[in-house]
């Protein structure tokens, strides 16, 4: 038997080293395995044969079978193209093609039967197929039983004759290379237990379907497949970290835990935030490595959660760390840290990119001597230069903007492995979070502190400003402050900055009594800073910023955050950008501002947005609505989530199916030692011995 995984592309009959650079490049295809799980994005039916005669405006795809009578090139430069008349008896129609002329002509011989597949267009008073699929009527059996695939191809890829035929193409001469039989990579008794078909007849029917109801059985057992082998590796690593990974033991709760509870925490916590502490305190108590996800909605409080983590790892003699991807939020986390702490005797330190060298030669020995007992920072906190006396527990701020690698080099500074906390503020759907984070236990903070109003979500079209304006008078009246943000899309900066100047200019005419201030990517840091400091302060009160990441500082005397263009924003982005208001005891209003007119999709997300402040039911949304690959930072390496045709947004019960079987196999055999488990060892070792296992630091 072949082994699939291995053979490259090269070998494989009409491919060739020029075509599989190629195919490794833009499809990421370089082994038999590989081409055989390239699969269809559509079908389309291709049992029916058209006459000539019966074609008009209302067909879509159109097979003809005929012959060619005539070749003519017609017109010069980017306007040359080829013309083939073809008629099938009933009448004639052409055949156009602007590019590959030559190869068109040289392929397609004048009187030979053809069958011709296309979609036709009107031109003049008759009808031509540009571009069309020609094939001998012999290959008749091949291109027109039924259900034809479409291959998802990019431009290089064509031009390197690599169309969607040619990638159909191709899957027949792999398929009959392989005989049409392919080695089982699921046990008897769990394809008994599921009742799904085979691999060879999913695989063969996924690329050549039989039928309608042959193609469904094929997707639903190589979507099982893939999601089963994804919670397999996940539940396997996450169970053999547990068992063999020893953690720091935190028997203690000592003083500076109780100080800070007692006398300096700055309110009730939630029965939500005593609820998380708890489960971290038995994590960390137990004897075993914590690797634990905390997800809340922004303001929820996970700051403090964080810091009274830290305080026990300092109860119990160890430093700790945390992490967060921007400088902004580094130095956010840093001032609350330090305003929660107060006067106690902790060490907080902070470290980016800014941190001048001077300053930096201090804090090293530090850290290195274990005199600082707090480091709070950004990716400087990688740097080989930093190293930990004894880190006991790291805490690393919405992860998914961090590589897997970058968060592993974190946890390598230590001897031993400290205890991991992973905090995000972007609500994760339950099924991005069992493939991404299946490994980690979950806590959830689902209250807000006591005293916060929901915030009131409007939408507004941007015919309607006057009323806006007068909104927003009224509410600084009464001494609140406002937010106003523009998108930044990338590739298009000047567009962005050239809207938010506008903007600017027309705040400050209109708000002429009022102090407005601006900021933007362009600014240099101190300039930006003193803007960001004249809203904090309150000395504006307006502040007009393009992206999420400048707004992220924590003003509770913000009542209103107004965001224009409010269609060129994702649900999530639009979510945590709402959460910037809300955070004192006043009243706190989004506006949406839009364009009148709006696709279907872009006015669901808008009224989603309006009807719930619900964080999690926002995820779920925006995951149905743009699907998994779009959420920011789920397609990094080792994630294991480049899915190939399940669709987390769609095949949630397969999902939660195939982890429960895989929960099943496990719990009988966690080695997989068994003889009848061999093959799905084999197959998870095929899988994912590629990818470097950085399941095993989190």
């Amino acid at each position: 038997m072949i082994d699939l995984d291995k053979r490259s592309i090269t070998y494989l009959s009409g491919v060739g080293p020029k075509k599989a650079e190629i195919l490794k490049k833009e499809a990421d295809i370089s082994s038999f395995e590989d081409l055989l799980y390239y699969f269809p994005y559509k079908y389309i039916d291709r049992s029916r044969f058209y006459k000539v005669a019966e074609v008009n405006d209302t067909t879509a795809f159109i097979q003809l079978k005929g012959r060619i009578l005539s070749f003519e090139t017609v017109g010069e430069g980017r306007s040359k193209r080829l013309i083939a008349r073809f008629t099938d008896g009933t009448g004639i129609i052409e055949l156009v093609w602007f590019q590959g002329i030559n190869y068109a002509k040289d392929k397609h011989i004048v009187g030979k039967e053809y069958i011709v597949f296309g979609k036709p267009t009107e031109f003049g008073h008759s009808y031509n197929i540009v571009h069309p699929d020609i094939d001998p009527v012999e290959q008749a059996g091949q291109v027109a039983g039924g259900l034809t695939p479409y291959y998802n191809t990019t431009e290089k890829m064509k031009k390197a004759f690599l169309n969607s035929r040619a990638i159909q193409n191709l899957q027949y001469t792999l398929l009959n290379l392989l005989k049409w039989e392919l080695s089982e990579t699921i046990p008897t008794d769990v394809l008994e237990k599921t009742r799904l078909i085979s691999r060879t007849e999913a695989i063969n029917n996924i690329h050549f379907p039989q039928s309608a109801d042959k193609l469904k059985n094929a997707q639903l057992r190589l979507k099982f497949e893939e999601l089963f082998f994804i919670q397999l590796n996940i539940l396997q690593t996450a169970a053999y970290r547990k068992k063999k990974l020893k953690g720091l033991t935190f028997a203690t709760v000592g003083d500076a835990f109780n100080t800070f509870y007692k006398k300096h925490l700055p309110f009730e916590l939630t029965d939500a935030q005593k609820r998380v502490i708890r489960e971290i305190r038995a994590d960390m108590g137990s004897g075993r490595q914590m690797n634990r996800l905390l997800q809340g909605d922004v303001g929820s409080g996970k700051t403090l959660v964080a810091l009274l983590s830290m305080l026990l790892a300092i109860d119990n003699t160890y430093q700790a760390c945390m992490m967060a991807p921007t400088e902004i939020l580094a130095n956010q986390h840093y001032a609350t840290v330090m305003d929660f702490l107060g006067d106690m005797d902790v060490k907080v330190a902070l470290l980016t990119g800014s941190t001048k060298k001077k300053e930096r030669d201090k804090l090293l020995p530090a850290i290195a001597s274990g005199e600082i007992d707090i480091v709070i920072g950004t990716h400087a906190l990688i740097e080989e230069t930093v190293v930990f006396s004894s880190l006991g527990l790291a805490i690393v701020d919405e992860q998914h903007r961090f590589g897997v690698e970058q968060r592993a080099q974190l946890w390598r500074k230590n001897t031993t492995i400290p205890h991991v906390l992973v905090m995000t503020a972007t609500p994760i759907p339950r099924t991005l979070a069992m493939t991404l984070y299946g490994d980690l236990d979950v806590s959830v903070i689902d209250q807000l502190p006591p005293g916060r109003k929901p915030i009131l979500t409007l939408h507004r079209y941007d015919n309607k400003k006057k009323e806006l304006y007068e909104f927003l008078r009224k509410e600084i009246r009464l001494g609140r402050q406002v937010y106003v943000v523009y998108p930044l899309i990338e590739g298009s900066e000047k567009l962005d900055y050239k809207n938010l100047e506008e903007g600017f200019e027309v705040f400050k005419e209109v708000f002429s009594e009022y102090n407005v201030c601006m900021v933007h990517g362009r600014m240099k840091a101190l300039e930006k800073d003193t803007e960001m400091q004249k809203f904090i302060s309150g000395e504006a009160q307006i502040l007009m910023a393009t992206t999420v990441i400048e707004v992220g500082v924590n003003v509770p005397n913000a009542s209103v955050m107004v965001i224009e263009s409010a269609e060129r924003f994702g649900l999530s982005q639009l979510h945590q950008l709402r959460g910037r208001v809300g955070r004192g005891a006043e009243q706190s209003y989004c506006i949406l501002v839009s364009s009148y007119k709006l696709s279907k999709d872009t006015r669901k997300r808008l009224e989603i947005m309006v009807n719930t402040n619900n964080g999690f039911e926002i995820a779920e949304a925006d995951l149905r609505l743009r699907g998994h690959g779009d959420l920011e930072g789920t397609r990094q390496s080792g994630m294991g989530i480049d899915l190939k045709i399940a669709n987390l947004a769609a095949d949630g019960q397969i999902l939660q199916y195939a982890r429960d079987i895989a929960q099943q196999i496990l719990d009988e055999d966690p080695d997989l030692s068994h003889t009848s488990h061999l093959l799905l060892k084999e197959r998870l070792n095929a899988l994912f011995s590629r990818k470097i296992n950085w399941g095993m630091i989190s």
